[in-house]
């Protein structure tokens, strides 16, 4: 890959490679805009196969992170970092600090939070070299988890979905299954059985399977992703990595719905228009996972106000079910996927505000 082939029409502001030969570092953190803020998004620890595979990831999840943001009516940009290397076994305390003296070298171009491989803890310690953090531990100020917050999200947009194609903005009775039951499908399914639906997860970690068994022995676990994806669902939501919905997987799929807290869900463009024309409802990945962001966001824009507060965060977080259902409406009207239209309302957000700030972008 080119150096500067990233750096097209659209593309990002500016992609930083991180290293530290002491402690092993190795990362990369991608600003795509900054048009209505600072950059706001999470730092992913993953054994990536080499830099170039990780170099498209994090380009790929700085552009959702800014029009997440943008559609969530955030005053932030969107950005994200990746650590190359495999979590269980290369991080520590000095690989951590190290990246947050990366972090802290932006000077607030970039704020980070958990990711896939990052938790609460892990944001304490970058926070140690960092003032440029959030989602650290409520008893160092922060907001902690944000899985809570981004599967309800998830939840009030799969209620809109649910009304939308049935009616009513409840799933109750219907089969809803969820592939990855991790950190946001864990809340996903108690928010899902309070509501009366019925159950079926996936994951590839035992672990996650077991908690499953214990907690929710009602909750019937499918052998496999591809035999979840053939179940005769209701909802399907990808809670897992990104690239769930390709041309492999959508032809098999029997759900209505596709409603979940994976990333850029989608393998490519165009995936959305095999689903509406498949008649499959897709909700877009980014506007239904917003729920996470939105409660960092409350804990970066209050760092020096008071602090963060969960309520405030969680009111702001189910106005997800009318951005949904605004979507869905809008798209009907315009004739065109959902995806399509949310990206229209962030592009127009971004543009706007980005006009206001002085700051001119493309279209």
């Amino acid at each position: 890959m080119s150096t500067f082939s990233p750096f097209q029409s659209g593309g990002p502001e500016q992609v930083m490679y991180c290293h530290d030969e002491p402690s092993g570092l190795r990362a990369i953190i991608a600003v795509h805009s900054t048009a209505l803020g600072p950059a706001l998004g999470g730092t992913r620890f993953y054994p990536y196969a080499d830099e170039d595979e990780a170099l498209a990831d994090v380009l790929n999840l700085a552009r959702g992170m800014a029009y997440k943001n943008a559609l969530a009516g955030l005053d932030l940009g969107g950005g994200k970092a990746v650590i190359l290397g495999d979590p269980s076994t290369d991080k520590t305390e000095a690989l951590l600090r190290a990246y947050g003296r990366f972090v802290q070298s932006l000077g607030g171009r970039y704020f980070t939070a958990c990711d896939v491989g990052t938790y609460v803890a892990d944001m304490d310690m970058v926070a140690r070299e960092c003032s440029f953090v959030t989602g650290r531990s409520p008893e160092n100020g922060g907001a902690g988890d944000s899985s809570i917050l981004t599967a309800f999200g998830v939840y009030q947009a799969m209620r809109a979905c649910a009304e939308d194609r049935w009616g009513e903005a409840t799933l109750r009775g219907r089969r809803v299954g969820i592939a990855g039951v991790g950190k946001v499908g864990r809340h996903l399914i108690e928010h899902l059985n309070g509501d009366g639906a019925e159950i079926v997860v996936t994951d590839t970690a035992a672990a996650a399977l077991d908690w499953v068994r214990r907690s929710h022995p009602d909750v019937r676990i499918a052998d496999s992703t591809d035999d979840l994806l053939a179940d005769e669902l209701d909802v399907y939501a990808p809670c897992a990595l990104g690239g769930a919905l390709n041309d492999e997987t959508v032809p098999r799929l029997a759900a209505s719905i596709v409603c979940g807290a994976a990333n850029n869900q989608l393998a490519h463009a165009g995936i959305d228009k095999t689903l509406a024309e498949r008649g499959v409802l897709y909700a877009p990945d980014y506007l239904v996972n917003a729920g996470g962001v939105i409660q960092v966001g409350d804990e970066a824009a209050h760092l020096h106000e008071g602090g963060f507060s969960f309520d405030r965060a969680r009111a702001r977080a189910a106005g997800i079910f009318e951005t949904t259902r605004e979507i869905l409406r809008r798209s009907k009207a315009d004739g065109v996927p959902p995806a399509a239209t949310a990206d229209r309302l962030a592009e127009e957000r971004m543009r706007a505000v980005g006009r206001l700030r002085g700051i001119l972008l493309p279209g």
